[in-house]
């Protein structure tokens, strides 16, 4: 086994750069030209099918069968000139990967003449198979229909292929047949629906009547790690469970910071390039690269787009990563804790809410009456999470994650608020003012200079510093979603952002309306409402260091949550408040929540049993094999050294290393076959909640006991005989 390894390294340290192929013409002239795009669409289609696609887009208006045949015609037309051989419906099922299933563009006549066929119906909808996606107990496995429908306000793209081939990928939901979604996306869509109309109603009724719409808009900064094919390939835990389960810090990690925005190697640079040049023609605007703070890891950001169109994006990026990846001999490691002892990956989602008529909701401004709009949605948002804390948790609960999380190195599990000491400071402003209805107006007078609104000072960017230790924190113009893990689809925490702050901003217009009904100027009613808010949601904001055991003890007092693990932070999808809010707003109703639980803790035991089969594989075949050989060399050593009269003291410490192994390896032995019965009696216990607690509190923890043993036994056993990659080759990419 230790040949492979060393194999595997003499491969990885002679691959050559993959040149690579740029584009003489500017970014510009090619950005977006594998989408069906808007440009593309109004000059292909006929004035009228154009104003219908493009009112389905904006106002989620229906679109005819006859326009939707005149799309279908355009988009196979145009699909054919670029060389596409098939259309799939790409869609997001509760795998937490991509689906499709590709189709020809040809059909055969009654004559058996192959012609070229692509229809409206084709377009709008498929029935693909879905009794083997999760459907979290909605259906049996025997009943098998399930509907892909097209999604007009993500535009349909090309996806080159290896084989130079071509498919169409039509972005889609995926509902079963009895209509609850299967998917990320179509609760996704809803709930932009939702804040749409709920930040829509806000705005025209108190700040401006111009406004028609309101999008969340969201950044995604992807954070990843690479590793050489090879070695990939010689590391079974890594392929079987996207994470090393044992390896020894190297001598040297991330201890330098010497990583952290370096100069990135030139192989890597050039995979970077790569996937960039091939994402700016799917029209995903990545615009920023960089080394990450661990050795190997590196990040990607987009500018910010529309939440939908974000997702959609970062789902196909991680896709087209793997994809440019392969080309390069290298893997992608999307796992949220790929290697212990340095830092982990996280998806940073970061959040605003953004009108038509360009204005960004969260973007302070040097105008007062622009200011109290800001801290109306600034506000809201603050009660929002205050209010549904440990629903934001359990959308980024997995078993990933959960090595992540609170590990100093990512934010903690405690859900807190960070806005900075101006913000702060402009809250407390807002909290002492005078009671509103107190406050008496003559004709003439500045509302928001008796406010004390404009004395607020211009709000710039800048002026909120960045705390890496708070989950939700406020960036100047934005808030930024911390806690999202590397792996995540960005759709699930992204709906519940969007829903409970649409919640929150419904309750808001009540709550002023009341005051509205007694005669209160409308600015006097928006403030004293949102003092309320202050006062109620304070325990949340949080400044300080969240690694601290201070905090933990702080947030405790504050009667914070800690859902420090998967399970306990899923069940909260089945609170009766959870249920209630999704149901009213449409969003989930009570059979798709459970169900989006169920989904969620089986895949965090499937991914915990993983783990441990993959543990106790490598462990036993590969770990104590290999020592126990090592051992026997050192016993044969030292039974020499006695024939020919050494000395005992200088055999000493040999058998001293005789004995560690043979602790370790026993240890490991008795450690294994401990963690199988746990897993058996775990797999034995029919309650899904029950089973995932003891993999959670008994399986897993085997694995950091059963690690530390194996680690030792790597600094023991001679390096030209242990069998897997080690760290200090693994994160050496170059």
């Amino acid at each position: 086994m230790a040949i492979a390894r060393f194999k595997a390294l003499e491969l990885a340290q002679s691959r050559p750069t993959v040149p690579v192929k740029i584009p003489t013409e500017k970014v510009t002239d090619y950005y977006g030209s594998n989408t069906f795009n808007d440009e593309v669409m109004r000059s292909l289609l006929s004035p009228e099918a154009y104003l219908k696609i493009t009112n389905a887009i904006e106002d989620g208006k229906k679109i005819d069968r006859e326009a939707a045949d005149e799309v279908a015609a355009a988009m196979k037309s145009w699909a054919l000139s670029k060389g596409v051989t098939h259309y799939t419906h790409w869609f997001q099922p509760l795998t937490g990967t991509t689906a499709e299933k590709h189709d020809a563009f040809f059909d055969i006549t009654s004559k058996g003449k192959a012609v070229e066929k692509f229809k409206g119906s084709a377009l709008v909808q498929q029935e693909p198979d879905a009794s083997s996606f999760p459907n979290g107990g909605i259906r049996s496995t025997f009943e098998a229909r399930g509907y892909t429908a097209w999604d007009p306000s993500s535009p349909a793209f090309i996806m080159e292929n290896v084989a130079g081939t071509a498919t169409l990928c039509i972005p889609s939901v995926f509902v079963s047949y009895t209509g609850e979604a299967l998917d990320y996306k179509t609760p996704l869509l809803k709930s932009s629906e939702l804040i749409d109309k709920a930040a829509t109603k806000v705005m025209n009724e108190y700040f401006s009547r111009e406004v028609s719409k309101v999008s969340a808009s969201v950044g995604i900064e992807q954070e990843y790690f690479l590793v050489d094919e090879a070695l990939y390939n010689a590391r079974p835990d890594l392929m079987m469970s996207g994470r090393t389960v044992f390896g020894h810090s190297p001598a040297k990690g991330q201890q330098l910071e010497d990583h952290y925005f370096g100069s990135i190697p030139s192989r890597v640079n050039a995979f970077m390039v790569d996937f960039e040049l091939e994402a700016l023609k799917l029209g995903m605007p990545v615009r920023t690269r960089h080394n990450e703070v661990a050795p190997a890891q590196f990040e990607v950001a987009p500018t910010f787009e529309e939440a939908n169109l974000a997702c959609d994006h970062n789902a196909l990026l991680m896709d087209l990563m793997n994809k440019v990846a392969a080309k390069h001999k290298m893997r992608v490691l999307f796992h949220e804790k790929p290697f212990s002892g340095i830092n982990g990956s996280g998806k940073h989602n970061n959040w605003s809410l953004a009108t038509d008529t360009g204005v960004n909701l969260l973007g302070p401004s040097t105008k007062p009456k622009e200011n109290l709009r800001f801290l109306t949605f600034f506000v809201n948002t603050i009660k929002a999470v205050h209010d549904y804390a440990d629903l934001l948790r359990a959308s980024i609960a997995t078993a990933g994650n959960e090595h992540r999380l609170g590990a100093n190195e990512a934010p903690p599990a405690i859900v807190s608020i960070f806005i900075g000491t101006e913000m702060t400071r402009v809250l407390n402003d807002l909290e002492n003012l005078s009671e509103m209805h107190d406050i008496k107006l003559e004709k003439g007078d500045n509302v928001y200079l008796r406010l004390g609104i404009n004395k607020i000072p211009a709000l710039l960017l800048d002026n909120t510093d960045r705390n890496r230790t708070s989950p939700f924190a406020f960036t100047g113009n934005k808030f930024e979603f911390r806690a999202v893990g590397s792996s995540a689809n960005s759709a699930a925490p992204m709906t519940i952002l969007n829903t409970i702050v649409a919640n929150q901003l419904l309750q808001f217009r009540e709550e002023v309306d009341v005051y509205l009904e007694k005669g209160i100027k409308k600015e006097l009613a928006i403030v004293e409402v949102l003092k309320k808010y202050v006062k109620q949601s304070r325990k949340i904001l949080f400044e300080g260091n969240g690694y601290s055991e201070e905090w933990t003890e702080e947030a405790a007092k504050r009667g914070l949550s800690n859902l420090k693990t998967a399970p306990e932070a899923l069940r909260k999808y089945l609170d009766k408040s959870a249920i209630d809010l999704f149901s009213k707003h449409g969003i989930f109703n009570e059979i798709e929540m459970h169900a989006r639980y169920e989904i969620e803790i089986e895949n965090y035991i499937k991914k915990i049993q993983i783990e441990s089969r993959v543990v106790g594989d490598l462990a036993i075949n590969h770990i104590v094999s290999t020592s126990l050989k090592y051992q026997t060399q050192l016993v044969d050593n030292v039974r020499g050294q006695k024939e020919i009269g050494i000395d005992p003291q200088y055999y000493a410490p040999t058998i001293e290393i005789i004995k560690k192994i043979s602790i370790y390896t026993a240890k490991i032995n008795n450690l294994v076959d401990e963690m199988t019965e746990a897993r058996k009696e775990a797999n034995n216990v029919e309650d899904t909640a029950e089973r995932a607690r003891l993999y959670s509190t008994k399986v897993k923890n085997y694995l950091e006991e059963i690690r530390y043993c194996v680690d030792k036994l790597e600094l023991i056993v001679d390096d030209d005989e242990w069998p897997l990659p080690k760290y200090r080759e693994l994160l050496l990419i170059r």
